[in-house]
């Protein structure tokens, strides 16, 4: 059920998109870059594809809490209310240690990497930070909620959180804005203006904010991002940078107990010997994005309709999860994040790419076909014609594209 839920979700998501897309591009073209947009939704494909692995995981230990430890029986009506409160309180405070505690901020920066702010964003999500949180949810577990009302209310408070992620809507009513979270508010927790940092954790109500004090009303726009920019389009890098630059600051740390400190520790923590807690820096307003394009229009073309058959795989993906046999769900999981990897890398003009493409291109064809020849033979066939032509015609177009010589020296010129 949770698989089919996402597989609705999909087309849900992006219609919006393209709505705030087509509705914003005449007088603010600015909102949305290609690039950066494809990396949000690239980096969303792979949370969709490691939430397979950790759904379970949370599944099974919320239901094992509740059996266990549950103190009352709630169910019904009230069961939706209390908990469509109590998650979102829950949910504040696992927001707030993801930004205030290093072992989580490692997981939920992926998040906040983004230096637009747009409707894309809100799916640009982590591997593992839900695993992480999902601790904080248990105690609602003890009200012996089911699994199945708990599942409801958190998908209901994620698809209230999806809209908040825009710059196409300035302000709300001001009664709205005094108990619900709103664009505005979430526009400053995505700032990286100092009095903006770690301010307005809030998923729905934004009460817990001003009860806690973590609320900032947002002022001058904000500058989006982190303070040190990951430059890059890598999804998997994204997912794992910050582990990686904690790895390499606890090596100069002189003891154990530092380097443990440091898991556990508020981002920018150092020892004193090192100069203690690093500032906050101040907004450069003269830095550039990160802003590397494919060499060649056509390649932006290319990347754009791979991530659409991306998007369809993913689908499809999640539609059969259940009825593929373990060596096909690996390999499924596999050509579907090496395909985001690969894409990014075209981007990024990477030097290796220029071979790999054909490799995936090669592999997600054997791979296709080779499961419909042995699961659905019956269609084996209908399958395998047209994905001889699409995948010629995506040789083709790539190998024209890396090697016409006059197309990339006038791409050039333009850039």
């Amino acid at each position: 059920m949770e698989h089919l839920s996402t597989v609705i979700a999909i087309p849900v998501f992006l219609l919006m998109i393209l709505v705030e897309y087509f509705a914003t591009r005449k007088e603010h073209p600015e909102y949305y870059r290609l690039n950066d947009a494809l990396t949000n939704l690239n980096v969303g494909v792979s949370h969709l594809l490691f939430k397979l692995l950790t759904t379970g995981l949370m599944f099974g230990a919320y239901v094992w809490t509740k059996d266990h430890f549950a103190m009352v029986e709630l169910s019904g009506l009230w069961a939706y209310v209390v908990v469509f409160i109590l998650f979102d309180f829950c949910f504040y405070w696992a927001h707030r240690v993801g930004h205030e505690v290093n072992l989580f901020w490692g997981a939920h920066v992926v998040h906040h990497q983004s230096e637009e702010y747009n409707l894309t964003v809100a799916l640009r999500q982590s591997w593992i930070h839900s695993l992480l949180a999902f601790v904080f949810f248990l105690p609602i577990a003890f009200l012996g909620v089911d699994i199945l009302t708990l599942g409801i209310v958190a998908s209901l408070n994620s698809f209230y959180q999806f809209w908040i992620h825009t710059k196409a809507v300035k302000r709300m009513p001001k009664w709205f804005e005094a108990i619900f979270n709103s664009p505005a508010h979430h526009r400053v927790h995505h700032g990286v203006n100092p009095k903006y940092i770690d301010k307005n954790h809030a998923g729905m109500f934004i009460i817990w904010d001003k009860l806690f004090g973590t609320f900032q009303e947002e002022e001058e726009e904000p500058t989006y991002g982190i303070t040190k920019p990951l430059n890059s389009w890598n999804p998997a890098w994204a997912n794992i940078h910050y582990y990686v630059e904690m790895y390499q600051a606890g090596k100069k740390f002189n003891s154990i107990k530092d380097k443990l400190k440091l898991v556990f520790a508020k981002p920018g923590w150092q020892p004193a010997y090192l100069g203690g807690q690093l500032a906050i820096p101040e907004v450069n307003p003269q830095q550039a994005k990160y802003d590397i394009q494919a060499v060649s229009r056509g390649l932006n073309i290319y990347v754009l309709v791979q991530f659409a058959f991306i998007i369809a795989g993913l689908s499809a993906y999640l539609y059969h999860f259940e009825k593929l046999s373990m060596f096909y769900n690996v390999l499924s999981f596999s050509v579907l994040m090496l395909s985001t990897v690969i894409c990014s890398a075209i981007l990024e003009q990477k030097v290796w790419v220029k071979y790999a493409e054909y490799a995936r291109l090669l592999i997600a064809f054997i791979a296709l076909n080779s499961m419909y020849y042995i699961n659905y033979n019956a269609w084996f066939y209908i399958m395998l014609i047209p994905s001889v032509i699409l995948t010629a015609y995506f040789l083709g177009w790539y190998t024209l594209n890396i090697n016409n010589k006059h197309l990339l020296k006038v791409t050039a010129v333009q850039q």
